[in-house]
């Protein structure tokens, strides 16, 4: 056998009681998935989480109603190691129950769900809530955006940011621990995007309000332009980007789209993200977007071609592999200095139009 072809051998001594997630991961992941789950833990803390990287992160899939948003997104975002995310709109909408005191419960996927709907309970796989729960939530949202502050037309990141600050407030008049993502991000000026913002239970309260004449509107332009300006302005100064992605889906794709948009559409001279780390379910020979590697994705400047060494994607599900990759970077890296982009915003968008010539045009 070639010497050069094998890795440290495995060996590994009788599992213990009383091992750190570190020791867990770093001596008894050794191969399949569970390689590639090390490989993902020692990415981020290796390479991601060093000061001059900017991390992103993709949010698709029920996770914060399985508690993932306090669990590890909260923490991960207070820890400075997450500086933008792109999320489902119903991964925030979820994130708004914690906040406002409204109960989640532990069920069965084998409900039947006919007696749920009869007894007024909602089902997410294994996880149910009282159908008050949703009319509490809606009635939050269309009252918050009825605030004059609301009126007019923003990015996704404006409104969550807003957003962030009625949530952190409840929770604080409600006593509640520090649950709410939203209310996390606000306080640490991390910018939230929605990639498809009408495609939740918030963009169905704000269409009813457009009804009765709301002045409130979403800005996608401004956030194709945002995440794009945020990628370079990373890059233009002297820094590099990784990509967190959990799961695939839209919030994947407007993350990496990022790069196409300097590159292909802007026309600005860039090679693509240092670092790609993907949780994922998705098989790539169906050719959708949730599969594709990141070899495939640099075929469209999505990844640096010479950071392919530093790609992972791990076939597993999300709310396996976070809890380990949160505990994992709180023991290895801790935290680090917060980049608080969200006050950076109009910087990279004035970056994105000088470069791209669209300044003053």
């Amino acid at each position: 056998m070639s010497r050069k072809m094998a890795g440290e051998p495995i060996a590994p001594a009788p599992l213990a009681g009383g091992l750190s997630t570190v020791q867990l991961v770093d001596n008894y992941f050794l191969a399949y998935n569970a390689a590639r789950l090390r490989e993902a833990c020692r990415l981020w803390a290796r390479r991601m989480a060093q000061p001059e990287v900017t991390v992103s992160m993709s949010l698709t899939g029920a996770l914060t109603p399985a508690g993932l948003g306090a669990s590890c997104l909260v923490p991960l975002v207070r820890r400075g190691l997450v500086d933008f995310i792109v999320s489902t709109g119903a991964n925030l909408y979820h994130d708004a129950h914690f906040a406002l005191g409204l109960g989640l419960h532990v069920s069965s996927p084998f409900a039947d769900d006919a007696a749920l709907r009869r007894e007024g309970l909602v089902r997410i796989y294994d996880i149910v809530m009282d159908y008050t729960v949703l009319l509490e939530t809606d009635s939050f949202f269309r009252e918050m955006i009825k605030a004059p502050e609301f009126q007019r037309t923003m990015a996704s990141a404006e409104f969550h940011h807003l957003a962030g600050k009625y949530l952190a407030e409840r929770q604080r008049v409600l006593g509640l621990g520090d649950h709410s993502l939203l209310a996390a991000c606000h306080e640490m000026e991390v910018p939230v995007y929605a990639a498809s913002p009408g495609d939740s239970s918030i963009g169905m309260n704000a269409a009813a309000l457009a009804l009765s004449g709301s002045a409130f509107a979403w800005d996608v332009n401004r956030d194709v332009n945002e995440t794009a300006g945020l990628v370079l302005m990373a890059k233009r100064s002297g820094g590099k980007t990784g990509v967190a992605i959990l799961g695939g889906g839209a919030p994947k794709n407007f993350m990496l789209q990022t790069e196409p948009h300097i590159q292909e559409v802007l026309g600005i001279d860039e090679k693509g993200h240092d670092y790609f780390l993907q949780i994922t379910d998705a098989r790539p020979d169906t050719g959708g977007l949730s599969g594709a590697t990141p070899s495939e994705a640099v075929s469209w400047g999505k990844v640096d071609p010479s950071g392919l060494p530093d790609t992972v994607v791990c076939y597993t599900d999300t709310t396996i592999a976070l809890p380990i990759i949160t505990s994992y970077l709180a023991e290895t890296v801790g935290s680090r200095e917060p980049k608080r982009l969200y006050a950076r915003r109009d910087e990279a968008l004035d970056l994105l139009k000088r470069e791209s010539g669209y300044a003053g045009v």
